[in-house]
């Protein structure tokens, strides 16, 4: 199909708007664009354009609607079906972008660039065979592509191939000795220590170097790794601190709202539950409720060791239903609760299991860890009577250490402050002291500290409080080959249960802010 003609203006605006889309300034190239569109509505490239100004501001919706009209004008145009995926993509229709960025692939097989785009997005749906395979045709066509071969070894960690992983990442830091993001990865193993080398090289990239902030971040969590390992504990902490100060200005967030919000929690659930409508609904659930780096992926992976569990790992389909529901009512979470009757609470328990079928397709009950599932275990409660939950909970000063020395891959943005993180962890341990009130016998309460001490009298207790019969194989959990999308834990989940995990005793001098600031 042929283009029609532009008008002199019209092809002025074109222009701008090029330009200003070139220099990341969506907002400049969306009047001269309107402008064009107005003249010529079906101008492939204006729709094109504009599309991608949505995307670049965050509107993936209207992004993969202008993306569309221009691709049914140019359907073979590699540049417009890759851009239109990936806005499919972000926006949620993930089936319709695959169909544009395979296509992508077939009419230009030997471009690099769509292999890898296809890749990251399979990867980011966890379609992790294909995706390894698009990013080894990635590596095939070029093999200085760094994010392809970051993205693989992302995947070989999931996957629990340490080795390979380590490789991978390896190499990336051959091509690119300052890439951040490799660093980080190969830190964040944890596992694996690295070496006076690697603290002297980093050290010297980000006393070197122009960096962008987040680049910045992630290698400053990496030298406090690479200190760490080499015992030189005050410098560590330094790293550790710079890093984690920086960081806290990139993000926003609120203790005192965090706060107001629970309370809000225990006010609106201090009222007993009705009688559900099925007391025994959600019996296939098994909750796992806790605070990040306390011990949960590990939990998750000794219960999805048994034969009967599937392990979803972080899955985000509870706070989805709940998310609906407020917007249903017009009211945020939790103001409508007290509204709810147990035929509405029934209803999106039965809208929970339905959007977690496929969970259910191999093994007859499935886990759940949500990081904010302690905050929703009353809703828990009243959606699905009958699931199993289990909070999983560690030293204060451990949990809190623990989240410190974490560069979170999105979200837990009260870890970068040492009294955030005590605020947080005052609000959740309330938070669970209620639950365990209101709840009697229906909370289980799980010590990271005795599960790692007593492993087989803890594993026999969570087994029959989730009434699964017991097995072996949750004994050596470290055997399971399963994926594990939490990388923070990847590796270390691969590892025999060992008691010797703590890291603040090294550190108690710099910790007074959080020591002063917890509950005790």
């Amino acid at each position: 199909m042929s283009s029609p003609a532009l008008s002199p203006a019209a092809q002025q605006w074109l222009s701008e708007a090029g330009k200003a889309l070139s220099q990341g300034r969506a907002d400049l190239a969306e009047p001269p664009l309107k402008r064009v569109l107005a003249e010529v509505p079906d101008f492939a490239n204006a729709q094109f354009l504009y599309g991608i100004a949505c995307q670049m501001r965050g509107d993936s919706h209207t992004a993969a609607q202008y993306m569309r009209k221009a691709a049914q004008q140019r359907p073979n145009d590699v540049n417009i079906l890759t851009n239109l995926g990936g806005a499919l993509y972000d926006s949620g229709a993930t089936d319709e972008a695959f169909i544009h960025l395979r296509r992508a692939t077939e009419l230009a097989p030997t471009q690099a660039s769509n292999w890898y785009n296809l890749g990251k997005a399979l990867k980011l749906h966890w379609q992790l065979d294909e995706a390894a395979d698009a990013l080894r045709r990635t590596l095939e066509l070029d093999g200085g592509h760094v994010n392809a071969r970051t993205t693989l070894a992302d995947i070989f960690t999931i996957r629990g191939d340490i080795p390979a992983a380590i490789a991978l990442y390896r190499k990336v830091l051959e091509l690119r000795p300052d890439h951040a993001l490799a660093w980080h990865s190969l830190a964040n193993l944890k596992t694996v220590p690295l070496t006076p080398d690697d603290a002297r090289q980093i050290r010297h990239i980000l006393q070197t170097r122009q960096l962008a902030p987040d680049d910045r971040v992630s290698l400053g969590f990496s030298l406090y790794k690479a200190l760490e390992d080499q015992h030189q504990y005050s410098d560590a902490f330094q790293a550790l601190r710079e890093a984690n100060a920086l960081k806290r200005r990139l993000v926003q967030w609120d203790a005192a709202e965090t706060h107001a919000h629970i309370q809000a929690i225990i006010e609106a659930s201090r009222r007993p539950l009705a009688a559900p409508v099925d007391p025994n609904l959600g019996n296939e659930v098994i909750f796992i409720a806790s605070l990040p780096r306390s011990g949960s992926t590990l939990v998750e992976h000794i219960l999805a060791s048994h034969p009967q569990v599937e392990g979803a790992n972080e899955i985000g389909d509870l706070p989805q239903v709940l998310d609906e529901e407020s917007k249903r009512r017009g009211k945020d979470f939790p103001q409508w609760v007290v509204d709810a009757t147990p035929g509405d609470w029934a209803r999106l328990g039965k809208n929970y299991l339905a959007r977690t079928a496929c969970w259910r397709n191999r093994r007859p009950y499935f886990t759940d860890k949500g990081l904010q599932n302690w905050q929703w275990i009353g809703a828990i409660r009243a959606m699905l009577p009958g699931a199993r939950i289990i909070n999983c909970h560690r030293d204060p000063l451990e949990t809190c250490f623990a989240c410190y020395r974490q560069l979170f891959s999105e979200g837990a943005y009260f870890s970068y402050d040492l009294k955030d993180l005590a605020s947080y962890y005052n609000d959740y341990q309330k938070l669970s002291d209620f639950w365990q009130g209101h709840y009697p016998g229906k909370v289980f309460d799980l010590a990271y500290e005795q599960l790692v001490q007593e492993p087989e009298a803890q594993i026999r207790r969570l087994l029959a409080f989730c009434q699964l019969p017991f097995d072996v194989a949750c004994l050596s959990p470290h055997q399971t080959q399963r994926d594990v999308h939490s990388t923070a834990s990847a590796a270390q989940v691969r590892q025999p249960i060992r008691g010797d995990t703590a890291r603040s005793p090294h550190y108690r001098n710099f910790l007074a802010p959080l020591m002063e600031h917890l509950d005790h």
